[in-house]
C-alpha cells in the first residue's frame, strides 16, 4: 500500500529515493524542480537529525527568497536585516517564516524531532551567499 492509502501506484508513476547528505551536524535532503522532482519548483530542501547544541544558517543571500517551515518539531529563527534583530519560534507545521533577500538568518535550538523544510525561488548558487556578518553589515549600510 502506498503512503497515501491507495493500493498501488497509478500507471506511469514513480517512487523517488532522494539523496541524503550529512556530516556531524546532521542531514540535508535537497529537492529541485525538473531535477529530482518532476514539476516546476525551483528548490526545496529540509534539515533533519540536527545534533543537540548545533546551530545552522549564519548567512544571508543577495537575491534568494525563501520560506521556512518546521514540518516536525521546532527551532528558533534569528532574523537580522542589518538594523533590527528578531527571534521567532517555528514550532508548528502550519507556521512559516519568509526570508527575503539581504536578511541574515540563523537557526538555533533544534528539537530532536525537528524537520525544517525550506522552499526557495531559485536554484542553489554559492555566489548568492553572504557568509561573513561584517561583510553583510557593510552591504546593508550602502542602502
Amino acid at each position: 500500500m502506498s503512503v497515501f492509502g491507495t493500493p498501488s501506484l497509478p500507471p506511469h508513476s514513480e517512487l523517488f529515493q532522494f539523496v541524503r547528505k550529512g556530516d556531524e551536524r546532521g542531514s540535508l535532503v535537497a529537492l529541485q524542480g525538473h531535477d529530482n522532482v518532476p514539476f516546476g519548483i525551483q528548490r526545496a530542501y529540509y534539515l533533519t537529525d540536527t545534533k543537540p547544541g548545533v546551530s545552522r544558517g549564519f548567512h544571508a543571500h543577495h537575491q534568494l527568497k525563501q520560506l521556512a517551515v518546521c514540518v516536525s518539531g521546532r527551532c528558533r529563527m534569528l532574523m537580522d536585516d542589518g538594523v533590527t534583530r528578531t527571534e521567532h519560534w517555528l514550532d508548528a507545521a502550519d507556521k512559516g517564516i519568509y526570508i527575503p533577500p539581504m536578511v541574515w538568518h540563523e537557526m538555533h535550538d533544534f528539537s530532536v524531532d525537528c524537520v525544517l523544510l525550506v522552499l526557495a525561488d531559485s536554484y542553489y548558487d554559492e555566489n548568492d551567499y553572504i557568509r561573513d556578518y561584517a561583510h553583510f553589515k557593510a552591504l546593508v549600510q550602502k542602502f
